[in-house]
């Protein structure tokens, strides 16, 4: 089989040699890693990489094929893939085609044959970087000034670009709750265990007005992950604030987020957010349950967190990362409202956070009673 060539360009003028698979052509966005050891395709097709190129640290990717019940979303909305080899051969049963043909399809480009490590190890020193790969300008310094021309992260609200354009309904049979669930780029997975912890679940727009949710009346509100920063997504944040304000004078409305809708909810809640040198991207991390002491494995993706120094006093930390000491967890101390920075759907990662789900179905029913 020929190979093409291929280069990838970060913005401060680093050059990786490799070869194409996927989409022969060129792609742009930030670069980011991550260190799971499979869920590959769950990782393509979560909406939180919108934006983002992702270097997998794994050595071999693409060993068991695609599997299209396994996708966390409608589409790749990773920018590019990145690893040190693909595999051309795929073995599972389940199996529908390869990684590469998969890629082909959806028009992502894929980047092999680089030293990953050296790439890793140059964000994890210099933190996550723009960069640019192509297949048709292997020119370095036209690459450097494209990678240079991407907007930064920082300051763009990705969550328009992912959201669900219309509102749908997900029904469950005799279901004992219903959820309003705000799409900021929802995984499937969430939706699931949602259904299996009995919900209704609606499922919102990301600008929809607090007054359309409260029409719903719903037994509690889902915040869902996504991608950018979450400072920019200022009708979200306002309509949060909304929330708890009913909180507040009205009727006690769980409020459950997670990622981005960690960050959305401790944002109108008084806090405040900054970028990760490279963020928090894996299925591995280990965080601290305060209350239970209790160490969970964790799935994790975004790039921001929440500023500890910043929590009001009304907003106590629930959970903590191990490897960083970021937070990773809020609740209010008075109203039913709470998050956590990772993702205790996993999808792909451990199960150690489902509780979650439970203590979201607890609340519910606690206010119902």
């Amino acid at each position: 089989m020929q190979e093409t060539q291929a280069l990838l360009v970060l913005e401060n003028g680093s050059v990786y040699r490799g070869t194409a698979f996927g989409h022969i052509g060129e792609a742009a966005g930030e670069v980011v890693f991550n260190t799971s050891h499979t869920g590959y395709q769950e990782i393509l097709t979560d909406p939180s990489y919108a934006g983002q190129m992702v270097v997998m640290t794994y050595p071999l990717i693409g060993n068991y094929g695609i599997t299209p019940d396994d996708n966390e979303s409608s589409k790749i909305w990773a920018s590019a893939f990145i690893v040190r080899e693909v595999s051309h051969i795929n073995s599972n049963f389940e199996s529908s085609g390869s990684l590469d043909a998969y890629l082909k399809q959806a028009k992502v480009t894929g980047l092999a044959g680089i030293d990953t490590r050296k790439l890793v190890r140059e964000i994890r020193v210099k933190g996550a970087m723009r960069g640019v790969i192509s297949t048709v300008d292997l020119n370095e310094e036209n690459l450097k000034a494209k990678a240079l021309a991407i907007p930064e992260m920082t300051g763009q609200d990705l969550v328009k670009t992912v959201t669900s354009s219309e509102n749908y309904v997900l029904e469950k049979p005799e279901a004992r709750y219903h959820v309003a669930a705000f799409d900021y780029g929802i995984k499937t997975n969430i939706l699931r265990i949602l259904q299996n912890c009995g919900c209704k679940v609606t499922v919102l727009n990301a600008a929809t007005p607090v007054e359309e949710v409260l029409k719903l009346n719903p037994d509690g509100v889902f915040l869902s992950n996504g991608p950018g920063d979450p400072s920019a997504v200022g009708y979200a944040i306002e309509t949060i604030k909304a929330l708890a304000e009913y909180n507040r004078t009205t009727r006690h409305l769980p409020v459950f987020g997670i990622c981005l809708g960690h960050q959305l909810l401790s944002l109108a809640l008084g806090a405040e957010t900054y970028k990760l040198k490279f963020g928090h991207h894996g299925s591995n991390h280990p965080v601290k349950n305060i209350k239970s002491s209790k160490i969970e494995i964790t799935s994790q993706n975004h790039g921001f967190a929440v500023k500890m120094d910043s929590l009001p006093e009304d907003l106590e930390m629930t959970h903590l990362n191990l490897y960083d000491q970021t937070v990773e967890g809020v609740r209010h101390r008075s109203l039913p409202c709470f998050s956590v920075q990772y993702h205790p759907e996993a999808a792909p990662g451990p199960h150690d956070s489902h509780y979650l789900f439970d203590q979201f179905t607890e609340m519910m029913e606690s206010a119902k009673n």
